[in-house]
């Protein structure tokens, strides 16, 4: 009576091992996975809430840089005067500081959503400068300083996704091109050593020419095509997606410094091309700086020819990650269902394997009671009392 008792109070069964050691292990295990299933809903939940807080601040980045567009064409067009393209590089000039205040933008944590792991500080560093036509001190050149790195957490068993997007990426326009000026046709490397293109580690082997390099950058996961140039005979190195390159010797290796691509120094990537080294490909800052600068000068063939063009390509791979981000957001709206489903499928079986049929337990209960009743009568009947059992 006291374990049935027990049990209906607790609603389970097993309430020591002993009672039902196979069903205690698959509960366990039901119970443990149920855990694991919650944890993935939670974070899928966190994802979806940064996700749409990321994208907000891309889509009024679109904005901008389609009012920036608008300015570009009416600008391209001879009738309006030189003092109008200047009211037009004025505009131009505030909503760069927009789009920079956007690319610097917080999720409701406070952390940084467009630089990398490094999420505590701002991830674009705009510098101050002198324009010509302008008055007062303008942005002149913006730069990245955050990293390639993602976070990611884990939404389902073994499977994880990215929590933010290197600005590098999300703010770019062009591919990347990097033309090295020093003669390879000689070099080998001097031993076995490390070179990091976009984070992914290339091994080299002591005695590889440039030709082994070559092929090897091109045969990695690494989104940038090398090639040999054929009038310097030195390495060039191009992206075949819009971002900017993140380029770097490994622990004692000085592969990328010998070849004239990275500079000998401590700065870190990206600002660590070295000095004789032709880059070209910019971000979506460097297009509205440069349809800005056209506008004071009011050269209406390049605002309508490469100006443009740069917003153009600058709008065109920002929509593209803005379609990488749904894509990624509807895989989530599927898997938080999918979750959702299991934990309640889960918590069934774990229910089966546990829980006390109420029914079933009041009818035990009861026919336990009527026997004890039946036990204390009978033992009253058998065991009669007599004056000594009242005396003591």
């Amino acid at each position: 009576m006291n374990q049935l008792q027990n049990k209906m109070a607790s609603q389970n069964r097993i309430q020591e091992l002993r009672d039902d050691p196979l069903g205690a292990a698959h509960a366990t295990r039901y119970q443990s996975y149920e855990t694991r299933l919650e944890r993935f809903q939670e974070n899928i939940e966190y994802a979806q809430d940064n996700y749409r807080v990321t994208e907000s601040s891309v889509r009024e980045s679109v904005d901008i840089l389609q009012r920036v567009r608008e300015l570009a064409v009416q600008g391209a067009n001879g009738t309006y005067t030189t003092e109008d393209r200047q009211k037009m590089a004025t505009e131009v000039n505030e909503l760069l500081k927009e789009l920079v205040q956007l690319a610097n933008s917080r999720n409701a944590d406070g952390k940084t959503m467009f630089g990398g792991t490094k999420t505590h500080t701002e991830p674009f560093r705009a510098i101050q400068g002198d324009v010509e036509g302008g008055s007062g001190q303008m942005i002149t050149d913006v730069q990245y300083i955050g990293n390639i790195e993602q976070n990611e957490t884990e939404i389902a068993e073994g499977s994880f996704i990215e929590m933010n997007f290197p600005g590098n990426e999300m703010f770019w326009a062009e591919n990347q091109q990097v033309f090295s000026t020093t003669d390879a046709t000689g070099y080998q490397v001097q031993q076995d050593s490390t070179i990091r293109v976009d984070g992914h580690e290339i091994q080299l082997t002591q005695g590889d020419n440039i030709h082994a390099i070559i092929s090897k950058i091109n045969d990695s996961k690494a989104a940038v095509e090398a090639r040999l140039d054929p009038v310097q005979s030195s390495l060039v190195l191009e992206t075949t997606s819009p971002h900017q390159m993140w380029l770097e010797d490994g622990q004692g290796s000085t592969v990328l410094q010998d070849l004239g691509v990275i500079a000998d120094g401590d700065n870190p990537p990206p600002q660590n091309v070295a000095a004789s080294a032709d880059q070209f490909g910019g971000s979506v800052f460097d297009m509205v700086i440069n349809l800005r600068d056209k506008l004071y000068e009011g050269d209406t063939v390049d605002i309508g020819g490469s100006a443009l063009r740069g917003i153009d390509d600058g709008i065109d791979n920002v929509l593209s990650n803005l379609a990488s981000l749904g894509a990624k957001d509807s895989r989530l709206d599927m898997t938080n269902t999918r979750t959702a489903r299991e934990i309640t499928q889960v918590a069934q079986l774990n229910s089966n394997e546990v829980d006390v049929d109420m029914t079933r337990a009041v009818t035990d209960l009861r026919m336990m009671e009527h026997s004890h009743q039946a036990a204390l009568g009978a033992a009253g009947r058998v065991l009669r009392q007599t004056l000594l059992d009242f005396l003591r």
